[in-house]
């Protein structure tokens, strides 16, 4: 009889572990995780997190559709999108819709779990880096990582700011 308890104990117990190991994050601890100065909002839709980042006029009108198409990317591929990851094991996917000030829609972008391992996500981070830090003086960076970006995630441009084909 003892032995059937353990079982029932051992049982138990492995499944509240896998529970625990499915949880996902609330809105509010998104935001958290998220180091950024400009406004930033998110929600959770089922077991996706939704990330709103509102860019700043100067970006659009100066960077045209380079910078109307990076702006997902460049909170995707970061040690916070990682983090939530690790840290939520329900987390399928981290999506992010870049704003115009006025609230338009420019861009979005799905990066779900399991795209990137640990080598290629220290990859996608040194790429969103290298264009954060050096993007302006030069554009080829920015353009390396929207093109990373379209092999690696469900993305959508508003033809507002993004014509077709381009």
């Amino acid at each position: 009889m003892r032995a059937r308890a353990w079982v029932l104990v051992l049982a138990l117990g492995g499944l509240a572990c896998e529970q625990a190991a499915l949880e996902v994050p609330t809105a509010d601890d998104v935001v958290a995780a998220y180091d950024y100065s400009g406004r930033l909002e998110a929600e959770m839709s089922g077991n996706v997190a939704e990330v709103t980042v509102y860019q700043p006029n100067r970006q659009l009108s100066r960077g045209g559709t380079l910078w109307a198409k990076v702006g997902p990317y460049v909170f995707l591929f970061s040690r916070e999108t990682q983090s939530l990851f690790q840290q939520w094991g329900g987390l399928a996917g981290v999506r992010v819709i870049t704003r115009a000030p006025g609230g338009q829609e420019v861009a979005r972008a799905l990066l779900t779990r399991d795209t990137f391992n640990d080598v290629t996500w220290n990859g996608a981070i040194l790429a969103a880096a290298k264009a954060r830090r050096d993007g302006t003086k030069s554009p080829g960076l920015i353009e390396d990582l929207v093109l990373f970006g379209e092999d690696h995630t469900t993305f959508e441009y508003s033809s507002r700011y993004v014509r077709p084909g381009r």
